[in-house]
């Protein structure tokens, strides 16, 4: 079981902060996450072959996530400001329903990246959903993980493939 002091946004009495990242020493962090959109097949066909009225749905996710790594810090309360060294989201089919996203973000800084990765694929999927809800409004977004990160105090760090 986890106690407070193990959860590092909160104090001992239990009060929300932001981590304390000034002393902890500058190294180059990276993280990679990825999620799955589900849909019809006939909605992935039209993805694939480009064929959406609206426009390439995959570059406009791409750059919607790539958009959303840079706003973490305004979305999610107690992240820190930090500047970025690249984000790279790429796309993957996975079968006939379902697509991957998979978002990669670096720095060189006190703290991780693993918030912006995950914002990235939770924002690219959103945005596949939204160029498309209205052939498919049943769609599904899933599977938003954290695969690997690096740097740090932790170091690398891979999710193990049956967790």
């Amino acid at each position: 079981m986890t106690t407070m002091s193990e959860l590092t946004h909160f104090d001992e009495s239990g009060a929300s902060r932001m981590v304390d990242v000034g002393s902890k020493e500058i190294t180059r962090r990276r993280a990679i996450a990825q999620g799955v959109v589900t849909m019809e097949a006939s909605t992935l066909d039209l993805i694939r072959d480009k064929g959406h009225a609206k426009g390439d749905v995959l570059e406009v996710a791409r750059l919607a996530g790539i958009m959303a790594t840079k706003q973490t810090q305004n979305l999610i309360p107690l992240c820190h400001s930090i500047g970025l060294d690249s984000a790279k989201i790429d796309f993957e089919f996975l079968d006939e329903t379902r697509l991957s996203i998979k978002a990669e973000v670096s720095n060189h800084g006190r703290t991780g990246v693993e918030m912006e990765a995950m914002t990235a694929v939770t924002v690219a999927a959103l945005t596949v959903y939204d160029m498309c809800k209205a052939k498919d409004r049943w769609m599904s977004i899933g599977s938003v993980e954290l695969l690997a990160k690096s740097g740090g105090k932790s170091g690398d760090v891979t999710r193990p493939a049956d967790a």
